[in-house]
């Protein structure tokens, strides 16, 4: 095991080869176990498409969770040499983009997956896009299906020319982006360099992960930890249970949780069920709290330093970038809100501006309406306490996805929260 932990966005346009790349990723790595590759082989021979057992690998976790099998079957592993990856969220999963957003799940940094032959796709820019509002920090980005350009050199140019372009709309820092020829079919400078491009002397993808910078947890933070669940526990009494985003918990700490507005000490903090005497950004934990019971917290709420609480929203303003909806957004509106492990409704109280999603310029003052595409300041008010924060302060509890009809309407991050 390598001590650093690093989350990992795969992004792209949905036919661009998002699963084949995770899925070999994962074989590469040694990360999906020896016989359940020897059953995908048979299987994929006797359907005659040998060669692609990777692909079937993902698959089949794409059929477990339609099975319902908890969402965190979409967390993969896999190792290198400098870090544990945990991919957030498997391509084509319908929450995708509300788990890159919400909370546990949030990337440090970003796979995007673009294919030679079709270049840059409506998703591909949407996804940029986001990864830009959301804070993503570096891009690599895979031009993924050499093989079937023939791995020529001048296709490989004209992609990277105009992702470049995309980036550079978007204010991404192009130093920031690497790209890389592959092919995640045949395996094309994934773990070692290929033979097919021999005009790039770049790294492979493997070693521009391992050579991504190390997220620094955030510890100075304030402690911030958005309860999952409450549980009662015979002989303890009244267990919470979430992850730490920021901060640390220390036995002995006075805390407070919010919206519900209750406190008291710490007194016991388990992890992996073993008693610990704090706990740290990353870390799940349950945790005991003098005088708490089940009826006076709920999931959604988040828990702070007593002197520190978690600000509670009276409204809040926020940037948003409209992925889908199919008709327009006016003011009035009201869908349902997904921050950190909180789901509210709330209305969009007014439409502030509409921004230039390619320079980040203003394009309107509170214009009437805003549709797919469009990114916007709004004022957002919630229909029961919510406790967010400001993305420039807390950014693990800065951000949200917007939901309604069952699919992802829009993401977002909160520029200003005032308080109750």
């Amino acid at each position: 095991m390598s001590e650093q932990h690093q989350n990992l966005a795969v992004i792209g346009h949905v036919d661009h080869g998002k699963s084949t790349l995770v899925g070999r990723l994962l074989y590469e790595t040694g990360s999906v176990p020896e016989h359940v590759i020897e059953q995908h082989r048979e299987e994929a021979e006797e359907k005659g498409k040998g060669g692609f057992e990777f692909a079937y690998v993902m698959d089949n976790l794409a059929e477990e969770r339609e099975r319902g099998v908890t969402i965190d079957i979409a967390h993969q592993e896999f190792t290198t040499d400098e870090y544990d990856f945990t991919i957030v969220d498997c391509p084509g999963h319908r929450d995708f983009v509300k788990n890159m957003i919400t909370g546990a799940s949030q990337a440090d940094n970003a796979v995007l997956v673009v294919a030679a032959d079709d270049g840059v796709a409506p998703q591909t820019q949407e996804h940029v896009f986001l990864a830009r509002t959301l804070g993503i920090d570096e891009l690599i980005i895979g031009v993924n299906k050499m093989d079937v350009v023939d791995y020529k050199e001048s296709t490989y140019d004209d992609v990277v020319e105009e992702v470049t372009q995309l980036l550079k709309q978007v204010q991404f820092n192009t130093e920031d982006a690497s790209f890389i020829p592959i092919s995640a079919f045949e395996g094309d400078n994934i773990a070692e360099a290929s033979d097919n491009t021999p005009w790039y002397d770049g790294e492979t993808l493997l070693e521009a992960l391992n050579s991504l910078p190390a997220p620094q947890p955030p510890t100075d933070a304030p402690l911030r930890l958005p309860i999952q669940d409450v549980y009662t526990i015979s002989g303890i009494g009244t267990v919470p249970v979430g992850r730490i985003e920021t901060g640390i918990m220390n036995i002995g700490d006075n805390v407070s949780f919010q919206p519900s507005d209750v406190g008291g000490e710490v007194k016991t903090i388990e992890m992996h069920h073993e008693e610990v005497p704090k706990a740290e950004p990353g870390d799940n934990v349950g945790f005991n709290v003098r005088g708490i019971g089940k009826d006076d917290i709920r999931r959604g709420d988040v828990c702070g330093p007593a002197d520190d609480p978690p600000s509670v929203a009276e409204t809040f303003q926020a940037q948003i970038v409209v992925m889908q909806h199919p008709s327009v957004i006016t003011a009035g509106y009201t869908p349902v809100f997904h921050a950190h492990t909180a789901q509210v409704a709330c209305t969009i109280e007014s439409i502030d501006k509409k921004m230039d999603p390619a320079s980040g310029e203003v394009a309107e003052e509170n214009p009437d309406f805003i549709q797919s595409g469009d990114a916007a300041v709004v004022t957002i008010r919630p229909q029961k306490p919510l406790s967010i924060e400001p993305s420039s302060e807390i950014p693990e509890l800065g951000s949200f996805a917007i939901r309604d009809m069952g699919q992802t309407i829009a993401a977002g991050k909160v520029l200003e929260v005032h308080d109750k």
